[in-house]
């Protein structure tokens, strides 16, 4: 089988949920041991995880991908080639740069590079992560580089955004809705802290990479009836915030300007990775090898990826993936030649990486 027939037969399983995330993993596990690949299936409150390991070294380089997809429509599970392309949810984020690992470990079993190199396919990395690759860090399955080839045009993503969820309540006084002046509105009141917050000095701090974090209002909930002044007034906050700063300062500078309860929600690690890392070097080599007229591009991310959890540890953790468009959206397509691409990349970065 191909690596176009493989990603074609991943898409064609319904990934959304825990069943269908389950049944993917386990039919890139099937493949991967007809191909004379064995490894080890990890269950976590139900959801499965794949890990399998060639060669032997100093260090280990990790492949990760995830195969659940986003909510998709009944047709787009069906997948379309065109053009040097195919069509349909799934393929660009991100079983595409799956097949690419699969394909590059198949490659690498019989020759292994100087190092050790861990294949690991997860189920959950669209609805956080948490029982797939934060699960296989906890059980210690850490290294000493991450890739995970999420799409990202083969562009060399170092960086993305962490995250912080936070409600704040806001509290005011009750009154008749004729008479606003003899209460306080809590939503108005809401409206002054959320202010309070995007003013702070440390959310327009920036980098090399991002002109500063970013704070959405995503949700609000306060009053109930049109002739009473609202005493209560909740709001839920996303804040993605530049890598290198301190989330833990972050959160605290909001409590000493906010007037109301602050409750942290969600937590979670950004990515960051040094341009001049090492390990960017080599990789900057095998691209330029395998794509010799290309341009080898460094990117940042603004949304995250299970390579987090790996950055919490202080592991480089990159995103290198196919060239595609539209992921999450009604036209997803993966360029094939870019897929193909990616496999030698990641068979000739594995030897760079051992022999370094």
């Amino acid at each position: 089988m191909d690596s176009v027939e493989l990603l074609k037969e991943l898409m064609k399983i319904d990934s959304t949920s825990r069943h269908g995330a389950n049944q993917a993993v386990e039919y890139a596990v099937a493949y991967l041991k007809d191909n004379g690949i064995e490894g080890k299936i990890l269950e976590n409150d139900g959801f499965k995880s794949f890990v399998a390991i060639i060669g032997c070294g100093d260090r280990t380089l990790v492949l990760n991908g995830h195969l659940d997809v986003v909510s998709g429509k009944k047709e787009q599970f069906q997948p379309v080639e065109k053009e040097g392309r195919i069509y349909g949810r799934g393929s660009a984020d991100m079983k595409a740069g799956c097949v690419s690992i699969i394909k590059a470990f198949i490659r690498l079993k019989d020759n292994p590079p100087k190092c050790r190199l861990m294949l690991q396919l997860v189920p959950d990395e669209e609805t956080g992560g948490k029982k797939g690759s934060a699960f296989l860090v906890e059980q210690g399955y850490t290294v000493d580089m991450v890739i995970c080839t999420e799409p990202t045009n083969m562009k060399i993503s170092i960086q993305s955004k962490g995250i912080i969820q936070l409600d704040v309540t806001t509290r005011g006084l009750s009154a008749h809705g004729s008479r606003p002046w003899q209460g306080v509105n809590a939503i108005e009141k809401s409206m002054e802290n959320f202010k309070r917050i995007t003013d702070l000095e440390i959310l327009k701090i920036g980098s090399e990479f991002y002109e500063s974090s970013t704070v959405n209002l995503a949700w609000i909930k306060g009053g109930d009836i049109y002739n009473r002044v609202p005493d209560q007034c909740i709001m839920g906050l996303d804040i993605r915030y530049v890598p290198h700063l301190d989330s833990q300062d972050i959160v605290s500078e909001i409590n000493a300007v906010v007037d109301g309860d602050v409750e942290l929600v969600n937590r979670e690690y950004g990515v960051h990775v040094e341009p001049d890392n090492d390990y960017i070097g080599l990789l900057k080599e095998s691209l330029l090898k395998v794509i010799p007229k290309g341009d080898v591009e460094l990117a940042v991310q603004h949304g995250g990826s299970d390579g987090r959890y790996f950055s919490a540890k202080g592991i480089p953790a990159i995103e290198l993936g196919p060239k595609g468009d539209f992921w999450h959206g009604d036209g997803e397509y993966v360029e094939i030649e870019s897929m193909v691409e990616l496999e030698e990349i990641i068979v000739d970065f594995a030897g760079r990486f051992g022999s370094y």
